[in-house]
């Protein structure tokens, strides 16, 4: 049989294999670290499901496997702390915004700057971005809060299933509902497009709605 295969697709090659082998290899050790809770078939798909998610709006693929471990990490313990399998030591917040580039990054990192452990804060997007905003990203690093390692992630039901508090932020019904969980939606300025003065002043209006939220969960006891 000859080959039609062309010069091309022989290129292309080693950059689908490389990822593959790289994300089976993560499936691996989380599988490991999940053992008796999830099966290896189930930590496979989490991971190679959050690389495709996370490949559908990144520009850049350098990092994209290691991102997709980390997320798939996360996703994983969100859903094992849903199941029960997991323990919830501290209230756990969702933010979520549109892009999952602007106001929902800010309200969970301000939140987890000021929880310091007393409450722990995941972050996501109704239709998520390929990066923050960079005048986000400016205007946190004057209170001295690193956003670099951030990116935006999808919205997935496992991490709304984990959260006790669940806040949106102009991103409408995309949100699941799930019995027993407190909603919030804080109305504020998306700063996409928005001036680095103006972004200001969105941030520290969700520093004063993370301060008061962080004293309700730290002061309350949050429905389970």
């Amino acid at each position: 049989m000859s080959d039609n295969t062309s010069p091309s697709s022989h290129r292309a090659q080693p950059e689908l294999l490389m990822p593959q082998a790289i994300l089976s290899r993560t499936a691996e050790r989380l599988a490991a670290e999940y053992e008796g809770i999830f099966s290896t078939q189930t930590v496979e798909r989490y991971v190679f499901e959050s690389y495709t998610a996370l490949r559908r709006t990144s520009k850049i693929h350098t990092h994209l496997t290691t991102l997709a471990g980390k997320f798939a990490a996360d996703r994983l313990t969100a859903l094992a702390q849903s199941q029960g399998d997991a323990p919830k030591l501290v209230p756990e917040v969702l933010f979520i915004c549109v892009h999952n580039a602007g106001r929902s990054q800010m309200a969970a990192a301000l939140l987890e700057h000021h929880a310091r452990g007393l409450v722990h804060v995941r972050s996501a997007g109704s239709a998520p971005t390929y990066e923050i905003n960079p005048i986000v990203v400016q205007a946190m690093e004057e209170q001295g809060i690193d956003l670099g390692s951030e990116f935006p992630k999808p919205l997935t039901d496992d991490v709304v299933a984990a959260a006790d508090v669940v806040v949106s932020m102009g991103c409408g019904d995309a949100c699941a509902v799930y019995p027993g969980k407190r909603y919030l939606d804080w109305q504020l300025t998306d700063p996409d497009g928005k001036s680095l003065d103006e972004v200001r002043l969105i941030r520290d209006d969700l520093d004063t709605r993370v301060r008061e939220l962080l004293t309700e969960l730290t002061t309350t006891t949050v429905p389970a």
